[in-house]
């Protein structure tokens, strides 16, 4: 057990490793969170069960993990012994100059430890694509991996567990946690009580919930923040509710939990959140911390707006509602009054003859910033659209409707054809997209005017359309 009664707000737990613990295995890469270098794990108390989430150290603070136990790649041998995820890379040629080994162990490790025995190449892909290796390829790692995790775990953390758990509940003090004074500290508050008191008086402080974002402040920026109050160890902000209707998430629900309730509403919304940046990012992420830093690229928004999706938001003792919609204002400004946090988001289920569609646009399929996220509802009655809620992210300063887009199809038989162009062409009366690294601003406009096209196409369901990779796949497959 380590107890420290001092730090500077802003300690990145990768900083801390390296320089006071003297844990070198962990690496520093992109210090953004991007290569996996830096991955460790962290061990927490899920549902009465030990629960191994990755996370990268490098945007990390390390008040963050108070009350957990943290596992870095010095802690896997028993008694010099590798561990079976170390001895499988070893033994499959997983690794050359080993500089992105320790990371990739930790988040096959974490794997390991949930998967039950059962995974496969896909899986192993998934739980990777937040590790970069830049000389070994990929395949004898994905082997590696598969192989180790082809099994229930058997190591000394599972021999261990039950003396682990207890630790682990003893720790739970369910008190208030700051370190510091006034004018510069790290607080933990353990209710939402406390929290809204703390942040009313604190109203300058900045949220951290998985500092997914507000890590690259620190190690990108270099800022110096000197108030931070982490909100992970509010219970009641990490709530998942499901109703006949609607579900209703918590703030602080990580995006790696909230992935299966929200996937389940459509299998688009499942395929945007397994694309969400990586294991790591989704294991810290937040749903509300998504949405609260108000990203014109954030890919949550723009489906849960589509969704109509409801933001609830508290401001000492009072709290208020309103929709998504209306909580973007200006690119890095919601509505949001000083000491006011976003508490809650209801999203609701599909109602019948409603249609849901979203799509991704990125240069490479995994852990990339969206060019174009674009969501669709459509309501039907018979073949015609009654109604309909589109969004864009990538499209604009904040993530938006588009309304004149929607003005085109309401109405409109949805297998007239001849009048899906229009539809798709105003978007350029919606958005005027701006021109960066990710893409140009005619990319953007011609993209999401054919994703117009696109989702109709597939609501129609017109015999002979192709729209998906996973299309094209399933036809060469029944050709041969």
């Amino acid at each position: 057990m380590v107890r420290l009664d001092r730090f500077l707000p802003c300690t990145t737990m990768l900083d801390w490793l390296r320089l006071q613990e003297r844990s070198t295995g962990t690496k520093e890469g992109c210090a953004e969170g991007d290569c996996g270098a830096c991955a460790v794990v962290v061990a927490r108390l899920r549902g009465g069960r030990l629960s191994y989430e990755p996370v990268n150290s490098c945007i990390t603070l390390l008040g963050q993990i108070d009350g957990a136990e943290l596992i870095a790649v010095e802690d896997l041998a028993d008694d010099g012994v590798l561990h079976p995820v170390q001895a499988a890379l070893a033994d499959r040629h997983g690794s050359q100059c080993g500089f992105c080994t320790p990371g990739i162990v930790m988040s096959v490790f974490a794997h390991y430890h949930e998967c039950n025995g059962f995974t496969d190449r896909q899986k192993i892909n998934d739980v990777l694509a937040g590790n970069l290796c830049r000389c070994t390829g990929y395949r004898p790692i994905v082997e590696a991996a598969v192989e180790a995790c082809s099994g229930v775990a058997d190591d000394r953390f599972t021999r261990n567990a039950a003396e682990r758990l207890q630790a682990l509940r003893g720790l739970d003090d369910s008190a208030d946690l700051l370190v510091g004074d006034t004018a510069s500290f790290f607080a933990a508050p353990a209710s939402e009580q406390s929290f809204a008191r703390l942040y009313a008086q604190h109203p300058d402080a900045t949220i951290v919930a998985g500092a997914t974002d507000v890590g690259l402040w620190i190690t990108k920026k270099l800022a110096a923040i000197e108030k931070i109050i982490h909100v992970g160890r509010v219970a009641e902000l990490s709530s998942i509710e499901d109703s006949t209707d609607s579900y209703v998430l918590g703030a602080t629900v990580s995006l790696a939990r909230a992935a299966p309730v929200l996937g389940a509403i459509d299998p688009d919304v499942a395929e945007v959140l397994r694309r969400f940046g990586s294991m790591q990012v989704r294991a810290s992420g937040t749903v509300g911390g998504n949405i609260a830093n108000g990203s014109p690229i954030g890919d949550l928004a723009p489906m849960l707006i589509a969704l109509g999706a409801i933001v609830e938001l508290r401001r000492d003792e009072a709290i208020r509602q309103l929709p998504l919609e209306n909580f973007f204002l200006d690119y890095g400004k919601q509505d949001r009054k000083p000491g006011e946090f976003v508490r809650r988001l209801l999203v609701p289920k599909l109602e019948p003859a409603t249609h849901f569609r979203a799509y991704k646009i990125t240069k490479r399929t995994d852990e990339d910033i969206s060019a174009v996220l674009a969501a669709f509802w459509l309501k039907r009655d018979g073949g015609r659209i009654v109604d309909a809620r589109i969004a864009f992210g990538g499209m604009a300063g904040i993530p938006k409707r588009a309304k004149a887009v929607e003005q085109n199809l309401i109405g409109l038989p949805l297998g007239d054809r001849s009048r899906w162009r229009a539809a798709a062409d105003a978007v350029d009366r919606d958005f005027t997209p701006l021109t960066d690294v990710r893409a140009s601003a005619a990319y953007r406009s011609r993209v999401a005017g054919n994703l117009v096209i696109k989702a109709l196409a597939e609501m129609a369901g017109i015999k002979g359309d192709i729209t998906r990779i996973s299309d094209c796949r399933m036809v060469a497959d029944a050709a041969e």
